[in-house]
């Protein structure tokens, strides 16, 4: 009989725990009733859980107490995804409960399990049951009803494994998506595989051992573009002081855009902002002139900088080590991917690229890191996708600096809140200006299911191409092109002027200049920019504003 668990039982529970929850991952995935390429739960549950691994051993020889500490830290910190964030937050509630102990008994587990619960309802504005959260509830319940009668810790935690399941099992009856996708909640399947890892070791006293090639794979950083990959040289930004106030903007637009790419024409009262990746600046220039002076004249050459950051790199990184840096007012950091979005961020004035989004959740340490390297008073995040949102957040309120996350939940918003940016603003007036522009883009994205299922009344069959709008899946066929043309329909309205297209790795630039022409005679009262996004994924990303 086991009475009592000490620091080094719990360091091989949870290291058993993490084993089986990496061996579960693809199980886990599985359950996702989304069918899109995600960040999944199972993997993001995983690579959070792999994070507090790492740092068990060196608490091996300590108490119980050190232990959660640790385990309350480094999911903190490594927590991915919305799953991720839920679980370092009853890791969390766990340490506060055992923060004081050097061993745990019966009593104590049972109030772990509470407080563990407890915490992760707080941290949830909107607590949905049938989730992660109805589980670790029922968990915390199982173990307060047993924890009085029951003394040998091994036959507690089973009774609380035999109830955490039946309530795992009965997620579908509380959220109909999971009971027309015939599956159970994916992070309430997470926790438990955690909880039988952990029981499994109390049992036989032995760790379970990971299956190595069934690892969740850690997000991998895109590969800088290729100096030769450059097609057109010369970043080129500048300001138009209008001549008048109703100067013609469209034929302007239509004009430069066959000098180049990477366009982005925002038309105001009394100014144009211009930006565009051309080989001739100068017939560029010589357009703009026709509608007012410029200024803020700004052309970089993109080849020669791509190739100075690679050979001056490392002393760069050293010289820049021992001088210190000028504080600025503002510092923005987003998260994306492709090489085509990436330049774009950078050509709009974002500081730092988190390198993920799709598959690829950044951690809340990730975010965190780059907040702690920029060097500004106000540092404003744009996660880009919903499930980062949570650990951008997160990171927020680990850090001394003033951090505002702007929910963005595409790359397309994100770019317009950068439009937005006026140095001269204050914090919370600029957050306010973002927070106005992001509602106004409504962004749609054609992919890809990964698994079959069943999800708001469409069947879906791996390999079908989806339209998503919002979010939302909205078109389901096996055509990309007719895909896109039919999301483009439910979003644009009468008040739409602008279109941006963001074509993805896997389409030619020829066929999108074929689809973009074809939005253009759809609409013909829209402006329809087309860019190279470069993102994996997603076939097209699609904004109207």
């Amino acid at each position: 009989m086991i009475r009592e668990i000490d620091g080094a039982r719990f360091v091989d529970m949870m290291l058993s725990a993490a084993n089986h929850l990496s061996n579960q991952r693809q199980e886990v995935d599985n359950l996702n009733v989304f069918p899109v390429p995600d960040g999944d739960t199972g993997t993001n549950m995983s690579l959070t859980m792999r994070a507090a691994a790492a740092e068990l051993p060196g608490v091996r020889d300590k108490g119980v107490g050190s232990v959660t500490k640790a385990l309350a830290n480094a999911t903190l910190r490594g927590a991915r995804g919305n799953s991720g964030v839920i679980f370092s937050q009853l890791m969390r509630g766990l340490y506060k409960a055992l923060k004081e102990k050097n061993v745990c008994d019966a009593s104590d587990l049972a109030k772990a399990f509470r407080a563990a619960s407890d915490n992760a309802y707080r941290a949830v504005m909107k607590p949905t049951e049938g989730t992660i959260l109805t589980v670790a509830r029922a968990l915390a319940e199982a173990a307060e009803k047993y924890a009085p009668e029951v003394e040998d810790m091994e036959q507690l935690l089973t009774l609380v494994v035999d109830e955490g399941n039946k309530a795992l099992d009965y997620t579908p009856e509380q959220l109909p998506a999971l009971k027309q996708a015939g599956v159970v909640d994916a992070g309430g399947k997470g926790l438990m595989c955690v909880v039988e890892g952990a029981l499994h070791t109390l049992r036989t006293g032995e760790i379970i051992q990971k299956n190595e090639q069934d690892e969740a794979p850690a997000p991998v950083m895109q590969k800088s573009v290729e100096a030769a990959d450059i097609k057109f040289r010369y970043c080129t930004e500048f300001l138009i002081n209008k001549a008048r106030k109703d100067v013609n903007v469209p034929p302007f637009k239509a004009t430069i855009g066959k000098y180049g790419d990477s366009m982005v024409v925002v038309d105001d009262e009394e100014i144009i902002k211009v930006h565009i990746h051309t080989n001739e600046p100068n017939l560029v220039i010589g357009e703009a002139l026709k509608l007012g002076e410029l200024t803020n004249i700004k052309i970089d050459n993109m080849k020669i900088q791509h190739e100075n950051r690679i050979i001056d790199a490392p002393a760069k990184q050293e010289e820049e080590s021992e001088i210190p840096q000028e504080m600025k007012k503002y510092g923005f950091i987003s998260v994306a991917v492709g090489d085509g979005i990436v330049q774009l961020f950078r050509d709009l004035g974002v500081d730092t690229i988190i390198e993920g989004g799709q598959t690829m959740n950044p951690s809340t340490e990730d975010i965190l890191n780059a907040v702690e390297a920029l060097h500004a008073e106000n540092v404003f995040i744009f996660p880009n996708n919903k499930n980062v949102i949570l650990s951008a957040e997160q990171a927020a309120n680990l850090t001394k600096k003033k951090v505002t996350v702007i929910p963005t939940r595409s790359v397309a918003q994100a770019m317009t809140c950068m439009l937005c940016y006026d140095e001269d603003m204050e914090p919370e007036e600029l957050a306010g200006e973002m927070n106005e522009a992001m509602a106004g883009v409504k962004t749609g994205q054609v992919t890809y299911a990964v698994r079959d299922t069943s999800f708001e009344d469409k069947t879906i069959k791996e390999g079908d191409i989806l339209g998503l709008v919002g979010g939302k899946i909205e078109i389901v066929n096996d055509d990309v092109r007719s895909n896109l043309e039919q999301i483009a329909a439910q979003m644009v309205d009468e008040d739409t002027s602008v279109i941006t297209l963001f074509y993805g790795s896997e389409v030619t630039e020829e066929d999108a200049k074929v689809v973009a022409q074809a939005l253009e005679e759809s609409y013909p009262e829209c402006d329809v920019l087309l860019h190279c996004g470069g993102q994996p994924i997603y076939y097209y990303i699609i904004s109207a504003e």
